[in-house]
């Protein structure tokens, strides 16, 4: 009996309520031959084990992203609308794409002209991009120089220093911050003065705290729409997540 339970269905009896199998009330014979019976037919048949996991993981995913959802919907305005972070794109776009970014990561720099390509190409997603700083100094002296160049100078300057950071091959010291603002036409004297502001610290630690508050740990970290991406996606994934994102 307990062998064409066990063969009739172990990943349905992995799957029952404890109650629905008492263990507790088999005696010492009855249990120890359902646990060899039930290892015999795992080794037997190993694809089970590996159905159960992938259920499993598919259970996981699924709760992950009711949770992300869950906590895009109850900090919406602080991630698509906190009034410092730049926007551009279409500002009228269907689709927005928020993305969390620090200048040393690699693969934010990989991702950059993959999302540039997505947005050129699409024409209706609107673009936001929050300095999330995590890679040590000189991600936090980058970070502070884009957000001071564009407290000081305005969005379209930001976007020019923000493409020549995340390309920056060099240490982002004072001289080669100096000689990019040189470049792009900025004064970086004025920029130098403005990066140890509270005005630019604020900015920093308010997408710090919204990133803890959606447990977001690393860089790039995509929201798009109600959906949390986390890590790099290529060209081809996120142009079919955006598709997916119209049609429902």
């Amino acid at each position: 009996m307990i062998r064409t339970l066990v063969q009739a269905g172990a990943l349905s009896l992995l799957a029952l309520p404890a109650t629905a199998l008492d263990l507790a009330r088999m005696s010492d014979a009855e249990r120890s031959l359902f646990r060899a019976e039930v290892r015999s037919y795992l080794l037997d048949h190993p694809e089970v084990i590996m159905e159960a996991v992938e259920l499993l993981q598919q259970r996981e995913a699924s709760a992950e992203a009711a949770q992300d959802r869950a906590l895009i919907d109850a900090l919406r305005r602080e991630i698509f609308d906190d009034g410092y972070s730049w926007v551009g794109g279409n500002p009228e776009g269907d689709i927005t794409l928020v993305e969390f970014v620090d200048y040393r990561c690699g693969y934010c720099r990989r991702a950059h002209e993959e999302v540039k390509e997505l947005v050129a190409g699409d024409g209706n997603i609107r673009l936001i991009y929050k300095e999330f700083p995590i890679l040590g100094e000189a991600s936090m002296r980058s970070s502070r120089f884009a957000v001071a160049v564009k407290q000081l100078a305005g969005d379209d300057a930001y976007a020019r220093v923000h493409d020549a950071l995340i390309t920056l091959k060099a240490e982002p010291t004072d001289a080669v911050l100096s000689r990019l603002a040189g470049q792009l036409g900025l004064e970086a004297a004025a920029i130098f003065a403005r990066m140890p502001s509270d005005a630019v610290s604020q900015e920093i630690a308010g997408t710090r705290a919204l990133a803890q508050a959606l447990s977001i740990s690393g860089t790039p970290t995509f929201v798009m729409q109600d959906q949390m991406l986390r890590g790099y996606l290529p060209l081809d994934a996120m142009q079919a997540l955006v598709a997916e994102k119209r049609d429902r």
